[in-house]
């Protein structure tokens, strides 16, 4: 996979050295609100979950969630990409960015690149986004990216609350 420039970022994959910035993405309170995730309890469980999340999907894949970073500071404020989601049998477009990056249309950004390689790199005609009901700032991003809402489903690592299935195609023909 190779680095995408969005304009204000570098996408590009993780690597175990971004295991500072990783473990950040996976404690903030705040960026894990709407995800089912608990907080990483050490740098190792969280460089267990990039090894098994991001690392590993590249190998399986040729895709996964990747890094994104902040061209102004060269930090890793967040993450977005690709992930096949066994729950629902389909790839998901996900993004977490930290708390004090929301509000800058970074998520929007990420995505726009994101749907380009999945169509142009990857071949896939169809994308969905997984949305806690209470998260208004994610789906108003997918809306922003042609997505709609599909369905709704429970998914096992967030046992009490079903969420919203957007989804989107994306057409050969089509600018993104």
């Amino acid at each position: 996979m190779q680095a995408v420039d969005t304009g204000r970022m570098i996408l590009r994959p993780f690597k175990e050295d971004d295991l500072d910035a990783f473990y950040r993405l996976g404690t903030v309170a705040e960026a894990i609100r709407y995800v089912g995730n608990t907080p990483f309890g050490s740098r190792e469980q969280a460089l267990q979950a990039m090894r098994d999340g991001p690392l590993a999907d590249y190998e399986r894949h040729g895709f996964g969630r990747v890094a994104c970073v902040w061209k102004d500071s060269g930090e890793v404020i967040g993450f977005s990409g690709l992930k096949y989601m066994a729950a629902v049998d389909a790839v998901e477009l996900g993004y977490r960015f930290l708390p004090e990056y929301w509000g800058l249309g970074l998520a929007t950004e990420s995505g726009r690149a994101c749907l380009r390689l999945a169509r142009d790199v990857h071949g896939l005609d169809r994308l969905v986004g997984l949305v806690h009901p209470d998260n208004a700032g994610s789906a108003r991003v997918l809306s922003k990216l042609g997505f709609a809402v599909e369905s709704r489903v429970r998914l096992d690592f967030i046992p009490d609350t079903p969420v919203d299935v957007f989804a989107r195609r994306l057409l050969a023909e089509e600018p993104l």
